[in-house]
């Protein structure tokens, strides 16, 4: 009995033709009943089994098999169903060299055959996979993994509206997360993701199938791709270190990456948020954001992996979490806005219209939350300053007309200063605010002034240079310098000196758009950077910031028509210096600095050589005898160093300043004139040219009067004539006119001017009271003429009514006409 042998078993009746049916698989078996009844899908079946399963599959006879499955495709679904139970029985028995082999099998099937039916062979062929991944053997689990990648990458012809991947996601996720040794650890941990990857691939391609991007699923594939990709230490490495990045094909860290950037490129708009969602979820879970090199290393790999229309979703998403975590502490909070900052620069390449002002009007809100909830603490600070930088990283790569915008409109959210008030919270807003402005000022490239300075920008920029905080104002004067300067001279006017020459400053002729600008605006830039000045609450910091924003001024305009008006500041603010009330004597000795360096630069970057001679004879007077009235700036003075008041030599002369720049080439005619800066007031920022009460009260003063103008309501009253002078009438008077030259009659007139101002500055309030005093006769007789031609326009009314009553002379009331 022990040589011959019958595959049947001692068993019921019922139990014979099971038996029968079934292959002999007992190489002794002495029955040939067994071949003769199984059909010939399962007689090709075993054959490609060898005896013993290190021999592996039999080719031959597999080739036999596919040739079969061609010919007879409706078979299909059977002969895969035979091979899975085959491989279910192997898999119980433990004889996993046969499981093998089927799995083999499976997968050379599928691959050879295209036919309509192949779907029924699928789900044999899954069974087959999830039954192996059911297994304990990590070897079968990386078989079966194998395998549907496989699957993954066969393209079916109609797709399977009943199949569904749910186990292979739960398993595969699992299997990312494997604990066993490090060998195995590693080699299920890749086999699990390239399982995800598949997944993914097989699921996306077709909108007929299961949606993958189901909250269900992406709650797994995603923290499964993140907790790989968190075990490697290749975010921690210093860019250009020498270690090298490890082999993509072994290591799962970097397989990790490979699938994430595969989801996220393959996420259309839809789908975004439902692979961002879980990222997020994640990081808040296990506390990911502090230290948050991984955050910024994972949100990198996303904003380089979409699709680059879509890259402001993430900024968007991103920054509505941060509105979700206000109550977390500041720590995680500035986390995320670092993370924010290393790749809102990303999307900002591909923001455009409202999404920009959302990004800066969403920052800007977060800032002013931070103000006012918290003003103290170390921590909010660094958040604050996190913010800041990411509005310059992302202001940095917009395009210049898009900085402008975005300067504006911070401009318009700053609230402007009120002397009387008191609120930390207000003056920390502001001054938040224009560091952002700041920031976003020192990414923008200025080309022409014009362009920079809209007046809707200049105008409020100027105001808040007036603010009452010292700090605000230097804040405005650094935005200035940063907007100004166009040929990296800032550094080397940061300081008043007098040895200009020694800066090597980068000059070049203005063009004529910048003319226009500072002629129709200078004025009023000047007149804000004057009113400065006159604050007694001014530092040494705040005066040397004016002084370097009139410093670039002049050297960015370099022309000669702008030489006149700056001239005119300097002087105006020498006259500060000596006439303020309200300025400290450290003060003062600041002003008659920046005077002396201010004079010193203008014929350096205008050639005039006769007034920098004067400049530098000045200047070594002062060394001499007054160095306090030099560069550099110093907070605390000498006791015994005497005001400017009483050194008059060692002050700028008008009359020589309007001499030296006549020998220059240019005209100091309005040099010459008085100095709309010499009153020391405070300006009301209008938008022209201030004019000191002098020249108004010398162009329509009484003194006119004197000089046998006419009152100018001769005209407007009835019956008076204007009644011209003789001597204007005569011919030769007109031809006197005619060929007058203009030139002296300018200077006439000029001189006339200089006269009268010498006159108001130099002579008593009596010598001025007698001088202005009309003379009697001629006031009388213009009086003399209205009241008579009053008299005769109601003459002919008044005669005939009754007699009235005499009324005194001031009770009388002035007729309408005259009123009129």
């Amino acid at each position: 009995m022990s040589l011959v042998r019958c595959c049947f078993e001692a068993s019921d009746v019922t139990e014979v033709f099971e038996q029968m049916v079934q292959k002999c698989t007992d190489a002794g078996c002495c029955c040939g009943c067994c071949s003769a009844l199984r059909p010939r899908y399962k007689r090709l079946v075993d054959n490609i089994f060898p005896v013993t399963p290190q021999d592996g599959l039999v080719k031959a006879n597999m080739e036999k098999l596919t040739f079969y499955s061609l010919s007879s495709p409706e078979k299909l679904d059977r002969i895969g169903e035979y091979l899975y139970q085959k491989a279910a029985r192997d898999i119980y028995r433990k004889r996993h060299g046969f499981v093998i082999i089927a799995m083999e099998a499976m997968d050379q099937l599928l691959v050879a055959c295209h036919a309509q039916t192949l779907n029924l062979f699928v789900e044999s062929f899954l069974k087959m996979v999830q039954k192996l991944l059911e297994s304990t053997e990590p070897q079968l689990q990386i078989l079966a993994t194998q395998s549907f990648v496989k699957f993954a990458n066969i393209e079916e012809d109609t797709p399977s509206y009943h199949r569904r991947y749910d186990f292979f996601v739960s398993k595969f996720s699992a299997m990312c997360h494997s604990g066993d040794d490090r060998e195995i650890r590693d080699n299920i941990r890749t086999a699990g993701i390239r399982g995800l990857q598949a997944v993914v691939r097989k699921t996306v391609s077709d909108d007929l199938v299961e949606n993958i991007w189901e909250p269900v699923h992406m709650d797994k594939i995603v923290p499964s791709l993140l907790f790989n990709m968190q075990d490697s230490g290749f975010h921690m490495k210093e860019p250009g270190g020498g270690e090298s990045a490890p082999d993509s094909k072994a290591d799962p860290p970097m397989l990790a990456e490979t699938c994430m950037r595969e989801l996220v490129g393959r996420a259309s708009f839809g789908h975004i948020r439902a692979v961002l969602r879980p990222v997020l979820k994640h990081f808040d879970l296990h506390e990911l954001w502090v230290p948050n090199q991984f955050a910024i290393h994972t949100f990198r790999i996303i904003i380089f992996s979409i699709q680059a229309q879509y890259s402001y979703t993430v900024v968007e998403t991103l920054m509505a979490h941060l509105d979700d975590n206000t109550k977390a502490t500041p720590t995680i909070r500035t986390s995320i806005v670092d993370v924010l900052s290393k790749i809102i620069a990303i999307a900002a390449v591909e923001s455009v219209g409202p999404s920009v002002l959302e990004i800066i009007n969403s920052l800007l809100g977060h800032l002013k939350d931070s103000v006012r909830h918290v003003m103290s603490q170390t921590e909010e600070k660094l958040y604050q300053e996190a913010l800041i930088n990411a509005l310059g990283e992302f202001a940095n790569h917009l395009p210049d007309y898009q900085k402008i915008e975005i300067m504006m409109f911070i401009m318009n959210k700053i609230p402007y200063p009120l002397v009387d008030s008191n609120s930390q919270a207000d003056n920390l807003l502001q001054s938040i605010l224009l560091k952002s402005l700041l920031k976003v000022g020192t990414k923008y490239q200025t080309i022409h002034l014009n362009t920079t300075f809209p007046i809707s920008f200049l105008e409020p920029l100027l105001r808040m240079s007036l603010a009452p905080d010292p700090e605000m104002r230097l804040l405005v004067q650094r935005i200035l310098h940063t907007l100004i300067d166009r040929h990296h001279n800032l550094e080397k006017l940061i300081k008043p000196t007098i040895n200009v020459k020694e800066l090597d400053l980068t000059l070049e002729k203005s063009s004529r758009p910048d003319l226009i600008f500072i002629n129709k605006h200078g004025p009023i830039i000047y007149d804000a950077l004057y009113t400065n000045l006159q604050m007694d609450t001014n530092t040494v910091e705040n005066i040397e910031a004016v002084y370097t924003t009139l410093a670039l001024l002049c050297v960015e305009l370099s022309s000669g028509e702008t030489v006149i008006d700056l001239l005119q500041l300097v002087l105006g603010i020498q006259s500060l210096a000596l006439n303020s009330t309200i300025l400290s004597a450290s003060q003062k000795f600041h002003l008659h600095a920046i005077v002396i360096s201010l004079l010193t630069l203008i014929p350096v970057v205008i050639p005039i050589p006769a007034l920098y001679d004067y400049a530098a004879r000045i200047g070594k007077a002062r060394k001499r005898d007054a160095t306090h009235l030099l560069p550099d700036l110093r907070e605390q003075y000498a006791a015994n160093c005497q005001l400017a008041n009483k050194l008059p030599h060692l002050m700028i002369d008008q009359m020589a300043v309007c001499e030296y720049v006549k020998a220059g080439g240019l005209d100091p005619t309005r040099l010459s004139h008085i100095s709309p800066y010499g009153a020391g007031g405070t300006s009301a920022m209008a938008g022209t040219q201030r004019h000191s009460w002098v020249e108004t009260s010398a162009k329509g003063s009484v003194v006119e009067l004197a000089t046998g103008t006419e009152v100018d309501s001769a005209s407007s009253s009835p019956g008076v004539q204007r009644k011209l002078p003789e001597e204007e009438l005569t011919f030769e008077s007109m031809k006197h006119v005619l060929s007058e030259n203009p030139e002296a009659r300018k200077e006439a007139e000029a001189e006339k001017r200089e006269q009268i101002s010498h006159t108001f500055r130099t002579a008593s309030f009596n010598e001025l009271t007698k001088r202005t005093q009309p003379k009697h006769d001629i006031l009388q007789n213009k009086l003399n003429e209205i009241f008579k031609s009053l008299s005769e326009t109601n003459g002919p009314r008044q005669s005939t009514n009754e007699k009235k009553p005499s009324v005194p002379v001031y009770e009388q009331n002035f007729p309408e006409l005259f009123i009129h």
